[in-house]
């Protein structure tokens, strides 16, 4: 079976387990609708709406309010990817909030993970 690729997946199944990840190191919810704001410039009701609207990856970020331009500072490597050299947008994006998901559940602080 093929991959579905990553632009058409539904963010309400994928954010969960991004949820979970930083859940299982002691962080919480909260902190991850923070990076995903930060990312993204939604606000919490903004996320949440389009959590609930079942949107898939490619609207979540088509729709977003305002991109953060510093997202270019994440720098590393996601899934053996280098997130710096993925052309897509899409995914791209979509790897910027998992590796701030990652970062989060290391421990890093959070002012180091929102590039302040």
């Amino acid at each position: 079976m093929a991959r579905k690729p990553i632009a058409h997946m539904s963010l309400a199944s994928i954010y969960p387990l991004l949820v979970q990840k930083a859940e299982r190191k002691g962080r919480t919810r909260a902190e991850v609708d923070e990076v995903a704001c930060w990312l993204t410039g939604y606000d919490q009701a903004g996320l949440e709406r389009q959590i609930e609207a079942g949107v898939d990856y490619a609207t979540f970020f088509a729709e977003a309010p305002c991109m953060n331009p510093a997202r270019a500072l994440i720098t590393g490597k996601i899934c053996g990817v280098d997130v710096a050299t993925i052309s897509d947008p899409v995914e791209q994006n979509a790897r910027y909030l998992d590796k701030l998901v990652d970062e989060l559940a290391r421990g890093r602080a959070m002012e180091k993970i929102l590039r302040s």
